[in-house]
């Protein structure tokens, strides 16, 4: 009984922090529709949303302990969740880099975007612990009791071997968004979050599989064990290479083989009117840290 109340309760925070982050982009989008910097507030409102979300599903995964079946459901229903409520907002700074790279933003519009993502997940990490200082269930009151510290290093193998589980993740995720315009619209959201699911299923016993460099800053990172030279290498170097490696493969060594060229996108100049179907869907990237390997 304390276990379902204790889900209940935190079920009952993630609906809250989803709301509460819809009416906070619905009321941006209607007070500044016509303000170019509305998307770096849609960006901080998802980023965080993203994060704070992630900090109380990795409390039920890591100090509850729940089914890996069950946790592996509440990652693919978190997934949809995000990606069908991000508003284009990118949340990773790996996605913000590839759209870079493909012409999609500015360096300067990719610099502000990332500067929000990452105040967004240190303001999901300072705000998450008020929430919890409420003890509205027994997880909630044992996680304030230890000071709402992690238990241990999320990283479960050796560095290298870590970095490159982070950076296979992204590797995969960054191939399977590029190739999301070829699924039907209707399709799209739950394939990429059955991705994500399998990734974290996958790589969630070692990392945790979050190949987000802003998320793990806000969820990895506070925890014992390891440095921040060592979580950064793992959590931002990784994933760095990992897209940068996605990016030369399809989009130059296979055309080269092929004998295929491919067109760069437009560059605009504020990096806003360049939406194509990849912008879209690259804020999947970003919903998909339930930490199971606590849980198995």
């Amino acid at each position: 009984m304390a276990e379902m109340a204790d889900l209940s309760v935190s079920l009952s925070l993630l609906l809250l922090i989803v709301v509460f982050s819809e009416v906070a982009r619905r009321t941006a989008l209607y007070l500044f529709q016509n303000r170019n910097w509305i998307i770096y507030v849609l960006e901080l409102i998802s980023t965080f949303q993203l994060c704070a979300c992630t900090h109380e599903l990795k409390l039920l995964a890591e100090v509850r302990g729940l089914d890996p079946q069950l946790a592996l459901t509440l990652t693919y229903l978190i997934s949809v969740v995000h990606g069908l409520s991000f508003h284009g907002a990118i949340c990773n700074p790996t996605g913000t880099l590839e759209q870079l790279w493909r012409g999609a933003l500015t360096r300067g519009c990719a610099l502000t975007r990332i500067s929000c993502q990452l105040i967004a997940a240190e303001a999901a990490r300072r705000v998450m612990p008020h929430a919890w200082a409420l003890a509205l269930s027994d997880l909630h009151a044992q996680h304030s009791a230890t000071g709402f510290k992690c238990a241990s290093s999320p990283v479960n193998a050796p560095l290298l071997q870590a970095a490159a589980v982070e950076l296979s993740c992204t590797f995969v995720m960054h191939t399977a968004v590029s190739k999301v315009e070829k699924v039907d619209d209707k399709y799209r959201v739950p394939a990429i979050a059955a991705v994500i699911t399998i990734l974290v299923y996958a790589g969630g016993h070692l990392t945790g599989a979050v190949f987000n460099p802003a998320l793990a800053f806000s969820v990895q990172f506070p925890c014992p064990g390891n440095s921040f030279a060592e979580y950064s290498f793992v959590y931002w170097i990784g994933p760095v290479l990992g897209m940068t490696g996605s990016l030369l493969l399809f989009d130059k060594v296979i055309p080269a083989i092929s004998g295929k060229r491919t067109n760069p996108k437009q560059l605009n100049s504020n990096g806003l009117k360049v939406k194509s179907m990849l912008s879209k869907y690259l804020n999947f990237f970003f919903n998909k840290n339930i930490h199971i390997h606590e849980a198995q």
